[in-house]
């Protein structure tokens, strides 16, 4: 080697299996090569890639920068460097990566070696570090049906608003069931339109994937597909935004068939535009001998799929919202005001509604435990009857595609005589979630129906706290799960809907 890359003036590098064979050979040029994508390559029963590579240096430099995140991003089990010397191999200078960070630096130098004089196997070296890996997190525990994933958020807003978002991203993974191994926030001035975040902090991540086993990354900022793609290639890793997690979110909890085909359109609409950077393969051509010209692109006929699936939805959907507007119709024949539960997601309103009207809805600490909405009748002690709705609850950045989907439900929102602001006054983020909620029915032109806020989890929080919220903000306080703290709540709902409901 060190002979063919002086007769080039070129680096020159091959890609070793662990079984000896050569996989790849590569040519540089004189400063450097350029390892191919190994995304050929299966993953060793480890964590690394199964090859290692060996390449020379021609101008007497050791293992550079490059070298080191080749041997990162790549997952090579090692990377060694022939130093070359007056057209002769000189020294070998390896290095590998390593489960504990040595000194502070996610891998560890061998002593340099001359060619003719070195010692030990360096499958048993590979071997140790990988038996090293899996010692920190063995491979058994993690392959469970479960996802491990590293959350990570890049943004230019502040260190508070950062955490919190994060926060919110931890319990949306664990709506999931996601298992969340580490989350990294890096704020930036500007963000990198390529990667979303920087390489130094890329490579962080990919030493955390190793040591953790993590196959997942969530951004808590929406990605563009571009970005998606060079993240993917970077890290070999599966990459997800806080869209899409709250898309599979509503896909696991939607029951009834309406929800299943508001979710279904969410998720076509959010699939439709990144198709193209899916598959190398849709690319490839469908047509072949006896066709009349080239034929339709896999691509083309996904993308046609897609599009006759989502006219089909909506039929089906503009069907259901006949269907919602006749069962309005029939309620305003009886003569009922409606009362509308909103809220931010996970605030207690499915738990108010159960205690108001003796219900088993389902109601988990969760967010979005519940997508479908449900109305139950209320009858107040003085012979009033209500018609009480629980809708699905709102989260900050709540994507586009939900809005839309959603639409048909939201309207029932339109009917309501009153809305009751459900807030839960336990989260140290209430203040900001009572916000997020009544600009999204601002947005929603339901600026004009009446609104109550009531503050529920109150067992949870000090006397002397609420007392200052409800002086700051108004409204009322009950403790969803306790009926005891609900009289004052049902006779302020009574006195506003006689007010404003006109039979």
């Amino acid at each position: 080697m060190a002979e063919i890359s002086v007769e080039l003036n070129r680096q020159l590098g091959v890609l070793i299996t662990r079984s000896g064979e050569v996989e790849t050979v590569i040519l540089g040029d004189y400063r450097q090569i350029v390892i191919p994508l190994l995304g050929h390559l299966r993953a060793a029963a480890g964590r690394l890639k199964g090859v290692r590579c060996v390449h020379t240096h021609l101008a007497q430099e050791e293992i550079s920068q490059d070298d080191l995140m080749d041997l990162l991003f790549l997952r090579l089990d090692l990377l060694t460097v022939i130093m070359v010397r007056q057209g002769l191999p000189d020294k070998l200078h390896s290095v590998h990566l390593v489960a504990n960070p040595d000194q502070g630096e996610d891998w560890h130098f061998l002593p340099p070696q001359a060619p003719t004089a070195q010692s030990g196997d360096v499958r048993e070296l590979i071997a140790a570090v990988e038996q090293e890996f899996s010692r920190l997190r063995p491979t058994k525990d993690v392959d469970k049906g479960r996802d491990l994933a590293i959350l990570v958020s890049v943004t230019t807003s502040s260190k508070a608003q950062a955490q919190e978002s994060m926060a919110e991203l931890c319990e949306l993974a664990r709506a999931a069931d996601v298992q969340v191994a580490e989350t990294v926030i890096q704020r930036r001035h500007k963000i990198n339109p390529k990667l979303i975040l920087g390489k130094g902090k890329l490579s962080e991540i990919m030493i955390l994937a190793l040591r953790h086993n993590a196959n997942l990354l969530i951004f808590d900022q929406e990605l563009n597909p571009s970005q998606v793609n060079s993240i993917v290639s970077h890290t070999d890793l599966r990459v997800i935004d806080r869209t899409q997690l709250i898309l599979d979110i509503f896909a696991r909890r939607a029951l009834s068939r309406e929800g299943k085909l508001q979710i279904e359109m969410a998720q076509l609409k959010y699939l439709r535009p990144r198709l193209g950077l899916r598959d190398d393969s849709l690319s490839r051509l469908t047509g072949g001998i006896g066709a009349r010209g080239p034929g339709e692109t896999k691509l083309e006929i996904d993308r046609r799929r897609i599009n006759d699936r989502i006219a089909r939805l909506n039929q089906e959907l503009k069907a259901v919202a006949k269907e919602r507007y006749r069962r309005r119709s029939r309620r305003r024949k009886k003569n009922l005001p409606v009362i509308s539960l909103v809220g931010y997601t996970n605030a207690g309103k499915s738990t108010l509604l159960n205690t108001l009207t003796s219900s088993t809805i389902l109601a988990e600490d969760k967010l979005f435990a519940t997508l479908d909405p449900t109305s139950r009748r209320l009858r107040f002690p003085e012979d009033v009857e209500v018609i009480i709705t629980d809708t699905v609850g709102f989260i900050r950045h709540l994507p586009d595609e939900l809005m839309q989907a959603f639409k048909a439900t939201l309207e029932e929102l339109q009917e309501a005589d009153l809305l009751i602001h459900v807030i839960d006054i336990a989260n140290p983020r209430f203040v900001d979630q009572m916000t997020v909620v009544e600009d999204i029915l601002r947005d929603l032109d339901l600026g004009n129906i009446s609104l109550l806020r009531v503050f529920n989890k109150i067992d949870l929080v000090e006397p002397e706290y609420l007392a200052d919220q409800l002086r700051l903000h108004g409204g009322i306080a009950v403790s969803a799960q306790d009926p005891a703290t609900l009289p004052t709540f049902m006779k302020e709902v009574k006195k506003k809907v006689l007010k404003e409901w006109q039979p």
